[in-house]
């Protein structure tokens, strides 16, 4: 080819709708009136990223462009990589229109401008660019030329200078999918590249791009956009776009979303239109769209699991099933808390990543497991997520699962179970905690043992809590993390007494928390209980007293002299946690004798 210009046809921009005022986002002039025989812009598109400023979750890449722009060190080549819908190719569009920035002012005036990641106001070049349309600035998709032939045209064309803007700029979408051959042709170019091109490549398998290519340009990886920073970004296009949704529902389209701002922005399109005119869409309406199981009846299904309770656990899962909700995203669900709850019990609370009320729950039960059984059950799981791919039946495959992760739940690990064999201990103890008996001794085989283990355990009835303080002891001891944390976040007494608790539910309190309790004492003392709700008189919950109390005594903690002087001292630290002062313990010695009366004795 003798001109730049006859690639036009070989090479043909990606076909564009008219309306590219909305193109690269809201932030974009306002366009003429849309006829309502023109088709509907997608949010996708819409809200497409204008400035480098736009990009979400991608602050370190700009930051290391305004950088090199600035300090006039701008490579040659450009390797953006990174997940589908994270802004690849919006990258790679907003750096064509940097390298060749012009603003109109500049121009009017004699003056040429250099490149400018500055992209608030419409620069010569910049209309031209965004429409598709701009002679020096070509684009072409890897995927459907992957050949050597069409690699040859294209650098045929490099040695060419620009004809309007200050660089030829090539893009190359997918840039993985060319032949070997094409990255060949390609390499002695990038090498050696004239001082008038630039190149940008865009692909989600970096793997598969050859060293000698990635070597010569600038890498830049695109991260995963993780859902608290995605969320307020869903949140404030729904605002440009006046609808109203409920805050939970845009925190699962985030969570769904697997950190792609391109999904995100086309599961909200799907959820807007799933609610009547006017009205607020909520989290079950997206829930049901997504196909995705209730948080919180999943988290009360894995807590289930954990404190072995085997029936719970079957009715649970058959309730979630008949709800719509998919086993292996059940499954999938029960991973994450498994993990979550790894990571609160060494990190803490704030490392889950999760709503406030799932992020405590999962810190109760990080706090009642070891590190051990959190890992046997992952790979239980683990194992049984496999299984639910192969299995004809899923739901009787999650049901056979359910029944080996609460069986296991109970049973020691190996490690305990290491040091029972070199001690000579009974590897089941009994019923009564004492040896599981079958041989001289007291020993036990291992075969002995998992025959006990496999008969049922009868529970002893408990005694009749006397006070509320009681009846929390009494659920701590038997291992229902779940009810645990539910009474003490969520039970506001009003009144008690043996066998009878009026309590005053807390905002966002489980629908089926009296069911449970009065299940529970009835299992445990052997008699029923009675249990009532009252709308309002109710005293504080244990986890509203504990949060004042810590309050208060952080407070105090700040009003003292040196703690204030501490913390003027070294700015930014912060109380974290206040602990009480352990007592002295108090020994049985007898009381000390007055030094008078020694004195008296002495001289008697």
């Amino acid at each position: 080819m003798s001109d730049s210009a006859d690639l036009d046809d070989v090479f043909a921009a990606p076909e564009r709708d008219e309306d590219t005022d909305d193109m690269f986002g809201a932030s974009l002039p306002a366009a003429k009136p849309i006829e309502k025989s023109q088709a509907y812009t997608v949010l996708a598109r819409k809200y497409r990223p204008r400035t480098f400023e736009d990009l979400i979750g991608q602050e370190a890449m700009v930051r290391t462009l305004t950088n090199a722009f600035t300090a006039g060190r701008i490579a040659h080549a450009f390797m953006l990589t990174g997940v589908r819908g994270v802004g690849k190719t919006t990258t790679a569009r907003l750096l064509a229109r940097a390298l060749n920035y012009e603003s109109s002012t500049g121009e009017s005036s004699g003056k040429r401008e250099g490149p400018s990641v500055d992209l608030s106001v419409m620069g010569v070049h910049c209309r031209a660019i965004i429409d598709g349309r701009h002679i020096d600035v070509l684009e072409l998709d890897a995927a459907s030329r992957t050949g050597v032939d069409a690699m040859r045209d294209l650098l045929e064309s490099v040695r060419y200078a620009p004809v309007e803007a200050r660089y030829k700029v090539y893009v190359i979408d997918e840039v993985h999918m060319l032949s070997t051959g094409a990255f060949n042709a390609l390499l002695k170019t990038l090498e050696e590249p004239p001082p008038h091109a630039k190149f940008i490549f865009a692909t989600t398998e970096i793997r598969k791009v050859p060293v000698t290519i990635l070597s010569r340009c600038q890498r830049f990886d695109l991260r995963r956009v993780e859902p608290e920073t995605l969320t307020p970004h869903l949140e404030k296009i729904c605002g440009l776009e006046g609808v109203r949704i409920d805050a939970d529902a845009v925190a699962l389209i985030a969570r769904a979303a697997e950190g792609s701002v391109r999904d995100g922005l086309s599961l909200l399109d799907q959820a807007l239109v799933q609610g009547e005119a006017g009205e607020v869409v909520g989290a079950e309406v997206v829930r049901d769209m997504l196909g995705l199981a209730d948080r919180s009846a999943t988290l009360a299904l894995f807590e289930n699991i954990i404190s072995g309770q085997m029936s719970e656990a079957l009715l649970g899962f058959r309730t979630l099933y008949g709800y719509g909700a998919d086993p292996s995203q059940i499954m999938g669900d029960l991973l994450e808390y498994c993990h979550a709850t790894s990571v609160a019990k060494v990190l803490g609370a704030d490392a889950t990543r999760m709503p406030k009320a799932q992020a405590m729950r999962v810190t109760a039960l990080g706090a009642q497991l070891s590190a051990g059984t959190l890992s046997r059950l992952w790979t239980l799981m683990l194992k049984a997520f496999e299984e639910l791919r192969r299995a004809p039946d899923a739901p009787a495959a999650f049901e056979m699962a359910l029944v080996r992760l609460c069986y296991a739940a109970d049973l020691p690990g190996p490690e305990v179970l290491m040091k029972r064999l070199q001690s000579g201990e009974p590897l089941v103890p009994g019923p009564n905690g004492g040896p599981g008996g079958g041989g001289p001794g007291g020993g036990q085989s291992v075969s002995g043992g998992a025959a006990q283990a496999m008969r049922p355990q009868v529970q002893q009835v408990a005694p009749k809590p006397q006070t509320f303080d009681q009846v929390l002891t009494l659920i701590a001891e038997r291992r229902d993390i779940g009810l645990r944390t539910d009474v003490e976040q969520f039970v506001r007494l009003i009144a008690f007494k043996p066998g009878a608790i009026t309590f005053e539910l807390a905002p966002r309190a489980p629908a089926d928390l009296v069911r449970r309790l009065s299940l529970r004492l009835r299992e445990w003392t052997g008699e029923r209980w009675l249990i009532a709700t009252e709308g309002g008189g109710g005293a504080e919950s244990v986890y509203e007293r504990d949060r004042r109390e810590t309050d208060v005594a952080r407070a105090r903690l700040k009003a003292d002299p040196f703690v204030a002087r501490l913390l003027e001292t070294f700015p930014g630290a912060e109380i974290t946690s206040v602990r009480a002062k352990p007592q002295p313990a108090v020994t049985d010695s007898a009381p000390a004798v007055p030094e008078d009366e020694r004195i008296d004795k002495d001289e008697d």
